[in-house]
C-alpha cells in the first residue's frame, strides 16, 4: 500500500526539522567551545563593574586554547593535556578582565581583573595597590549606593589608572587602610602567572589570598570577559519576576 502524500510531506516536514535543530545544536556547541561562551556573575566580588545577576559573553581565542578553555560550567572536557597554550598570540594586559579556574578550588569559574603581570612585584599598602613599589592613580568620583538585604550600602567609589594608563572603577566600603586585605604583599609574580584582584576591594577573595587563589597560572584563564548580553537580579526560574527585574540599562554594555 502507497503511502499518501500527506504522510511524506510530514516526514519530511520532520526531517527537515531535525536538520534544522541539528544545525542550530551544532552551532552552539562550536560558539561555546571554541569563540565566544556565557558567564554568569555569582557574586559581588567586581561591583560595581558586574552585579550579581549580569550575564556576560567571555572571549575565548583572544589568549589561545589551553585545556580549562574547554571547559563548560564546572565541566572540563577530557581531552589531551596540552604542553602549551595553542594559537596564543596574545597575552592578558593591565586592566583587563578574565575568567578563570582557580586550581585551589576547582569546582567554581573566577572571574577578576589583571592587576599584575609576570615579574611584577605587587604590594598593597592602606589599600593602595604598588605596582613595582609605584602606587597605582587614584581618583574618587562620588559615592555608590546599592540594596543588600534590604537595606541601602553605600560606597566609595574610584577611578584607579594602571602602569599602562587603563582606568576602571573600583569601589571602597572601609576607609583605606582599615579593610581586611588593604595591607599585603608584597608579591612577586611567576613567570607565566598573573595578580588578579576584584573591583569589590573590600569583598573580594582574589591573589591577594593566597591559600585560597594566590597567583593565576597562564593556562588556567578561560578567556577574556568582553559584553554584558543580559541582567536581571531574580533568579531564572522566578519567570513571573523576569519584566520587573530586567536590568536593561546594562544590557550591550561593554567591559571597562
Amino acid at each position: 500500500m502507497k503511502k499518501s502524500k500527506i504522510d511524506m510531506t510530514r516526514k519530511e516536514k520532520m526531517v527537515k526539522n531535525l536538520k534544522e535543530w541539528i544545525y542550530v545544536i551544532v552551532v552552539f556547541v562550536t560558539v561555546n567551545f571554541f569563540l565566544y561562551q556565557p558567564f554568569k556573575i555569582p557574586s559581588g566580588s567586581m561591583i560595581p563593574t558586574f552585579l550579581v545577576g549580569d550575564f556576560l559573553i567571555v572571549n575565548k581565542f583572544c589568549y589561545g586554547y589551553s585545556n580549562d578553555s574547554f571547559r563548560i560550567g564546572t565541566f572540563t572536557f577530557p581531552l589531551p593535556q596540552f604542553t602549551k597554550r595553542a594559537f596564543s598570540h596574545n597575552t592578558p594586559k593591565y586592566g583587563e578582565v578574565i575568567v578563570f579556574r582557580n586550581e585551589k578550588d576547582k569546582n567554581l569559574n573566577y572571574i577578576k581583573r589583571v592587576v599584575g603581570l609576570p615579574g611584577d612585584t605587587v604590594q598593597v599598602i592602606d589599600g593602595v595597590v604598588h605596582i613595582n613599589q609605584n602606587p597605582v592613580e587614584l581618583k574618587q568620583i562620588d559615592d555608590f549606593s546599592m540594596l543588600d538585604k534590604g537595606e541601602y550600602i553605600t560606597y566609595k567609589r574610584y577611578i584607579e589608572k594602571l602602569p599602562n594608563g587603563y582606568e576602571h572603577v573600583i569601589i571602597k566600603f572601609f576607609d583605606f587602610g582599615k579593610g581586611n586585605l588593604d595591607n599585603t604583599g608584597p608579591f612577586v609574580v611567576p613567570d607565566g602567572h598573573y595578580f588578579l584582584m576584584g573591583d569589590n576591594r573590600d569583598n573580594s577573595q582574589d591573589s591577594r589570598v593566597m591559600e585560597a587563589v594566590g597567583f593565576i597560572p597562564f593556562d588556567k584563564i578561560m578567556g577574556k570577559a568582553e559584553a554584558i548580553f543580559f541582567s536581571s537580579n531574580c533568579k531564572l526560574y522566578e519567570i513571573f519576576k523576569w519584566p520587573f527585574s530586567i536590568r536593561f540599562e546594562r544590557i550591550g554594555s561593554l567591559i571597562k
